[in-house]
């Protein structure tokens, strides 16, 4: 991106606004000009950093990047990746990946997949991934199988096992 027709307004403007003020204040202007050059441009690109960083965050996440050749900023735009469990197919389309067996653990085996929103906690999060990763497998892969083991194990809605080789005491002793 070319800031420099954005500093000649700039510039013009300023010249116009001192010219108006009289002959003595456009030669002052005509001198301080060159210095604010820089100076604008600096504005310039730190405005155009903070809107990079906005549209990041809407974009999250993608980011936005800008990006200095010379005196001319360019931006780089990083597209958000799909869900670590899907790859691209076709032109623009996604499909699951190979979800290493998880389907054998559902049991139905119709491939059929559905999307939900999972938020955890980042602490939760970073634990998860590294589970997957020792594993070998995505996350998403990951947490399919954990799920589908947690709901064949034979637990119901609400129930809790007691902890394994702990016994709870009720009572007096002499």
């Amino acid at each position: 991106m070319n800031l420099t027709p954005y500093v000649d307004s700039l510039r013009q403007e300023f010249l116009a606004a001192a010219e108006a003020a009289g002959e003595e204040t456009l030669q002052i202007a005509e001198r301080l000009v060159p210095a604010l050059d820089s100076a604008v441009r600096l504005t310039l690109l730190h405005a155009l950093s903070t809107a990079a960083d906005e549209i990041s965050r809407e974009l999250a996440p993608g980011s936005v990047e800008v990006r200095l050749r010379g005196l001319d900023p360019g931006f780089a735009v990083t597209r958000p990746s799909p869900d670590p469990g899907y790859a691209q197919v076709g032109d623009g389309g996604y499909a699951p990946v190979d979800d290493g067996g998880a389907e054998q653990l559902i049991g139905d085996g119709d491939g059929a997949t559905a999307r939900i929103n999972f938020r955890p906690p980042e602490h939760l999060k970073e634990r998860i991934e590294e589970a997957a990763g020792r594993e070998g497998l995505s996350v998403n892969a990951w947490l399919v199988r954990a799920v589908a083991a947690t709901l064949s194990s034979g637990a119901k809605h609400g129930e809790r096992k007691a902890p394994s080789g702990t016994r709870h005491w009720n009572g007096w002793v002499r």
